[in-house]
């Protein structure tokens, strides 16, 4: 099968290769490019840890649409085209930039803020099944960058918070362990939060975990009005 991959550095700029690269059962486009490296050319990068659909890491395009290489069968294409995620600086190839990704993460206080809480002294925070089903969903957030690499609003405001940051904060707004909503909302209900969102709704349909980024800015929505 060909593999396309769309490759960058600083001395070539972009520039496209072909592969070609020999299929095997369940063979996945992650497996694809490891072939690649260790086979015809020791010098492409790309990042991969888990290979389970876990890390995130692994994050491309492929095809056209953003998706785990791990998790994507390469027998579902007649030839396979990986680019690196759009919206994102490239540092190298497939690698790109992700440290304002998470300084986005950071800035929603992707974390229970809750003064009862004490390190020194820990107690365990009771929930029922059913507080925790209200967040749930929104906590397998891998953080893949998938969502934020589709969203027209982060294409064009680079201080928007973004899908995934935005998912962080309702899922910690809707803990009832958690004492940070007011916090959070203020957060949230700016210029650079819910009400930059075009409602694409392109995070929710690239999503690999099924986590509906665009219900949780709903949400939030909802909670800053009230």
């Amino acid at each position: 099968m060909k593999f396309r991959i769309r490759r960058f550095d600083e001395r070539r700029g972009v520039y496209w290769q072909t592969f070609e690269v020999p299929v095997r059962t369940a063979m996945t486009v992650l497996d694809g490019l490891f072939y690649i490296r260790e086979n015809f050319d020791q010098s492409l990068a790309f990042r991969a840890s888990c290979r389970m659909g876990i890390c995130g890491s692994c994050a491309v395009k492929i095809n056209g649409k953003p998706r785990l290489a791990c998790e994507t069968p390469v027998s579902k294409f007649k030839e396979v085209k990986v680019e690196p995620l759009d919206n994102f600086a490239v540092i190298k190839d497939l690698v790109t930039e992700f440290v304002g990704f998470f300084a986005r993460q950071k800035r929603v206080k992707p974390y229970l803020i809750n003064p009862n809480i004490s390190y020194e002294n820990p107690v365990e925070q009771i929930q029922t099944p059913k507080q925790l089903q209200v967040y749930y969903d929104f906590s397998l957030c891998i953080k893949c960058g998938a969502c934020y690499s589709v969203c027209p609003a982060s294409a064009t405001l680079e201080s928007y918070l973004g899908p995934a940051a935005l998912v962080a904060a309702y899922r910690f707004i809707a803990d009832s362990r958690d004492h940070g909503r007011d916090e959070r909302l203020k957060i949230v209900s700016g210029a650079e939060g819910v009400w930059r969102c075009h409602s694409a709704m392109e995070c929710s349909e690239v999503c690999p975990k099924q986590i509906e980024p665009a219900k949780a800015i709903q949400l939030l929505r909802r909670a800053t009005l009230r």
